[in-house]
């Protein structure tokens, strides 16, 4: 018995380093790809950054799904967003000092965020979650993306006028001192060097490593759980929830160490965002997710509450504090020893 628990254990480990690995190879080269492209920092961090990050939740869902325990994959997308929140955030702001957030991303990302936690625990109410409301997750989800590359174009255009007065002002003065007149008017796409096909192939093998990763995660997690006695709920809201939710902290870590704030905050709001749409209403598609009491009546409220917090702290100064980020530490080790001291 020792032995199998040592193995599970070792499996789970090895799980985890195979997710956050294959996370940060996705994720840099497909940042890698959205830059060179033209996608702004908090565009980039609701999308690519958010929907990469997020795969491992997504995937453990997913699969927890397809191996008959959905109540994983409903207490790992829950209980991950409510330690992006108060646990990576709070994190990244007792470390960085500081995270600035602009008024365009936190009006409307934070917005969205926050509704899809209240869209999610509606339909809770209503017991199961089935094919129709996983439909409907999917659509909203679409509508948002459609919202973001509107918003990128319209930036855009804003982006190539502004440079384009620039490069006449250029010109202009390099005629008035006799200078030779350089092209200015090279495309943005010229400007930028080709992606190689090394990019492409990097990207799609750290989509494969996340989706093994995630299957042995799940295995393990199941198994060991099992074996100790510990409910799939519990181990769905905090064991895999943090750990699938690793990469997510990575790269709010140090995207706020190097002062990329827009990418921080738009990571952990876009992956909340896409970890309810898309993480249960995928996997909702295939079977019926069951809603657990305590799910509805605790977990599902304090992610709620989490992200009015931290809303709400962000509007007060358009900045998260170190004592802010002390604030949203201390709310999730309050959740973590409720939940599991007294409600199991």
């Amino acid at each position: 018995m020792e032995i199998f628990l040592f193995a599970l254990m070792g499996i789970l480990i090895v799980s985890l380093i195979i997710v956050i690995k294959s996370a940060n190879i996705f994720v840099d080269n497909l940042v890698e790809i959205g830059a060179l492209v033209g996608i702004s920092q908090i565009i980039l961090g609701v999308t690519a950054s958010a929907i990469g990050t997020s795969l491992p939740e997504f995937g453990s869902a997913m699969i927890a799904t397809l191996s008959g325990s959905p109540d994983i994959g409903v207490g790992t997308v829950i209980g991950s967003n409510i330690w992006n929140i108060a646990g990576i955030l709070g994190i990244s702001a007792t470390l960085a000092g500081v995270i600035n957030a602009s008024p365009k991303g936190l009006n409307r990302d934070g917005a969205v965020t926050l509704a899809t936690a209240f869209i999610l625990i509606f339909f809770m109410f209503f017991g199961d979650i089935g094919k129709i409301v996983a439909v409907f997750f999917i659509v909203v989800y679409v509508f948002y993306l459609r919202a973001l590359i509107k918003s990128q174009k319209e930036e855009n255009k804003i982006n190539n006028s502004n440079q384009t007065k620039s490069d006449k002002i250029q010109v202009k003065n390099e005629r008035e001192h006799g200078k030779e007149i350089k092209s200015n008017e090279v495309s943005y796409v010229n400007k930028l060097k080709s992606i190689s096909p090394k990019t492409y192939a990097w990207t799609i093998l750290g989509f494969l490593g996340l989706i093994i990763g995630c299957r042995l995660l799940v295995y393990s997690g199941v198994e060991l759980g099992k074996s100790l006695g510990i409910p799939e709920m519990i181990m769905g809201l905090f064991t895999l929830a943090i750990g699938t939710s690793i990469p997510e902290l990575v790269v709010t870590i140090s995207s706020a160490m190097k002062g990329l704030h827009d990418l921080s905050i738009g990571t952990v709001l876009g992956s909340n965002t896409f970890n309810i749409m898309i993480g249960i209403g995928l996997p909702a598609l295939i079977m019926n997710i069951p809603v657990e009491r305590l799910s509805l009546t605790f977990d599902a409220p304090v992610m709620i509450l989490v992200t009015i917090l931290v809303l709400l702290l962000l509007r007060r100064g358009m900045k998260l504090t170190r004592i802010d980020g002390i604030i949203l530490m201390a709310t999730y080790i309050t959740y973590a020893v409720i939940r599991i001291g007294f409600l199991g």
